[in-house]
């Protein structure tokens, strides 16, 4: 289960293990895209499904962590799920309109930081999105006002901002970014962690500048299923993600989207990854007063 449509990042993840997946288990596996609620109605879906390993959630932190933090109206908990593994790690950068006059980090501070200075907008897909949380975490540690602008995606947030009509965006790498950065439609102005990573290695990361340190921001996308499905199931469904992740094809497909393909992991760390990430999100709302609409 999909939480977005076709075509989307989400969608092209599953599409490239399910073949893999489909043959270490001996069955068909079916990709099937719902979009909505941001990723809550697909999220629903398989809660409201039989506890039995055939209806499984491509999942991240957007659909079971966050939207239930932001969205009154959605009433699921992430520990209602069993994260089986993660399939892809994400990267996030910070893009930039292409005017804006900051090169780096640093300066992008500086500029926010202009006494009696117009306050920096930055994109995000929703309200409550992890892109969203990166951004009031910034406002908040570095002592200035910023305007958040919500967008329904990605794409018309990178179409504003190729107009200069938001200043910039903390998102997942996508191999797209490399192109606009080209045309000279946006800039990238730097990794959210502690390193440069391959996709643009020119590219800082924000540990390499003087005026934000442990600033770290990046998502993962797992699949989980109901926490009620059977332990000898869970198990065998994660040594066919094990084994999926393995595979050269299945690495090089997931590579070809921006994504990086996840370490392995026990069920075990699974969970405790799982948890760490809840708890972090929920003390970052209380943090920057997320009020639920």
């Amino acid at each position: 289960m999909v939480p977005y449509p076709a075509g989307g990042l989400s969608d092209v993840i599953a599409r490239s293990i399910h073949l893999s997946l489909s043959k270490q288990l001996g069955q068909p596996v079916l990709v099937e895209n719902l979009g909505g609620a941001g990723g809550a109605i697909a999220a629903q879906k398989v809660l409201a499904a039989p506890a039995d390993g055939h209806m499984v959630f491509l999942g991240s932190p957007n659909e079971v962590i966050l939207t239930p933090l932001a969205n009154a109206a959605v009433k699921l908990r992430h520990d209602q799920f069993r994260l089986l593994g993660p399939v892809t790690f994400n990267p996030m950068v910070l893009l930039a309109r292409k005017d804006l006059p900051a090169q780096s980090i640093d300066e992008l501070i500086t500029l926010a930081r202009t006494p009696g200075g117009k306050p920096l907008s930055y994109g995000s897909v929703g309200y409550g999105s992890l892109y969203h949380f990166a951004g009031e975490d910034l406002s908040t540690r570095v002592g200035a006002a910023m305007l958040h602008v919500p967008y329904k995606g990605g794409a018309p947030l990178l179409q504003d901002m190729g107009a200069g009509l938001v200043d910039f965006t903390m998102m997942p790498w996508a191999t797209m970014y490399r192109g606009l950065a080209d045309q000279g439609r946006l800039k990238i102005l730097g990794w959210v962690g502690p390193r440069r990573e391959k996709f643009a290695p020119e590219a800082p990361a924000f540990a390499e500048g003087k005026l934000l340190k442990d600033f770290e921001y990046s998502t993962w996308a797992g699949l989980m299923v109901r926490k009620e499905t059977p332990d000898a199931t869970a198990v065998c469904l994660h040594q066919a993600l094990t084994t999926t992740l393995e595979q050269p094809e299945v690495q090089q497909a997931i590579l070809s989207t921006g994504s990086m393909p996840a370490a392995a992991r026990t069920l075990n760390e699974s969970a405790k990854q799982f948890a760490a990430e809840a708890a972090r999100f929920q003390a970052l709302a209380k943090r920057i007063n997320l009020q639920p609409q």
